[in-house]
């Protein structure tokens, strides 16, 4: 699993910047335009921004400090990385291969804590990447604009991911890749789903399928399977129980720890209102609340999620395509599958990224590359048959006849 979600994808993502980055460098060439006559051409040069922080958070320790670290360099810019104090074991690792591949004026990572994260932050960059949540994502914004220094942000979103279950839903294919998804990295993923939407026509037979496909994927009692990973404090465990204390009379599957090993098992918590404050911020843990509602009244369910702030991924498991189409082209998120889970961030050249408290900025691939560049524009003048047009005086009888001819 840690290949699968945190190694591989890094690799996938390198091999894709080697084979592209001469392409994706080049500068374009554009015609001027006859509103710039006698200039011919013009071209865009891709340009490094400079020195760049790279601040990446603990979840998934090796993507999201070398997937930003490998756009940064293929910008043609340095980095400084702060990564996580919370991944300690990772930090260390990846601090020694840094040192080891890269001269430190190219590549260099810090480790330590909050301390030393606003210690770097006081300092002037060219450009700031963060991941993580959007209340830090907030500080680093307004550190950032005290010298107007560009940024990019990967937040998890401030009200969650929302995954809605249709009627027509494949229910067993559903409670399948769900329970995977929520139990992968014990739902300490920013694109993990939060809250699920089920129609209450078929929510007593989708319960059922999503309790097992819980034990068949990791057992019954997961918090003391050694394959299943832990959360990554105490203080992160300790909020996660007492979360679910708080809802003990609604938990209809799960709702069991081992403290020791920080370990607590996939808990499905039913039913949940929409407006209730569990469904109203990102959870970041094992706890899955399902929100029933008429499947006829599903606007109601899209109403509250536009209503909130936008989503970093949204999930639909329906049969009807369309209705589908329609809602990932209008609802505002950051990305998403249909009938899928999680999967779209490892598609080749497409972008992936928030927007407002999920981000801003976007990136993997060529999108890495245009995040980690600014595009300056250079027109290429002629000393020769320049258009009187320019200058002065300006007369009827000169203008009218040239102004006709640029209009077309």
């Amino acid at each position: 699993m840690s290949y699968l979600c945190d190694i591989g994808p890094i690799v996938v993502e390198i091999n894709e910047m080697l084979r592209g980055l001469r392409k994706w460098s080049k500068p374009e060439r554009h015609f001027s335009g006859l509103m710039c006559f006698p200039s011919i051409t013009t071209k865009v040069y891709k340009m490094p921004y400079g020195v760049t922080l790279v601040i990446s958070p603990f979840n998934f320790p090796i993507l999201l400090t070398l997937g930003v670290v490998a756009a940064s360099i293929c910008g043609g810019n340095t980095v400084v990385i702060k990564s996580s104090a919370k991944s300690a074991n990772c930090t260390a690792t990846m601090k020694k291969f840094i040192a080891e591949v890269f001269p430190p004026e190219f590549v260099t990572l810090i480790d330590g804590g909050h301390d030393v994260a606003d210690m770097c932050l006081e300092q002037r960059w060219d450009k700031i990447f963060y991941t993580g949540s959007p209340k830090v994502g907030k500080h680093v914004l307004a550190k950032a604009a005290e010298n107007l220094t560009p940024v990019a942000l990967e937040l998890g979103g401030e009200t969650g991911n929302w995954c809605i279950v249709r009627k027509d839903a494949d229910i067993r294919d559903a409670a399948r890749k769900i329970a995977f998804f929520k139990l992968c990295n014990a739902g300490q993923i920013c694109i993990n789903i939060n809250q699920v939407a089920v129609a209450e026509e078929i929510a007593p037979e989708f319960l059922d399928a999503l309790k097992s496909e819980f034990v068949r994927q990791i057992g019954e009692n997961a918090q003391d399977n050694a394959e299943y990973p832990k959360l990554i404090t105490p203080q992160a465990y300790q909020k996660c129980s007492s979360l679910a204390d708080a809802y003990r009379d609604r938990i209809v599957f799960g709702g069991r720890g081992n403290a020791a090993e920080q370990r607590y098992t996939p808990t499905i918590i039913y039913p949940v209102g929409a407006d209730e404050d569990i469904v109203c911020s990102e959870l970041f843990c094992p706890l899955l609340p399902v929100v029933p509602f008429k499947d006829g009244e599903v606007d109601a369910i899209l109403d509250v999620i536009e209503n909130r702030e936008h989503p970093l991924a949204m999930y639909l498991f329906t049969k009807n395509i369309r209705w589908a189409e329609r809602v990932m082209r209008s609802v505002q998120y950051g990305g998403g599958c249909i009938n899928e889970v999680c999967v779209h961030m490892m598609v080749k050249g497409v972008p992936f990224g928030g927007v407002g408290h999920s981000g801003m900025g976007a990136y993997h691939g060529e999108w890495g590359f245009r995040e980690f560049t600014h595009a300056s524009t250079a027109l290429k003048g002629s000393t020769r048959l320049n258009l009187s047009l320019r200058e002065h005086p300006y007369r009827e009888k000169k203008i009218l006849p040239l102004l006709r001819l640029l209009e077309k």
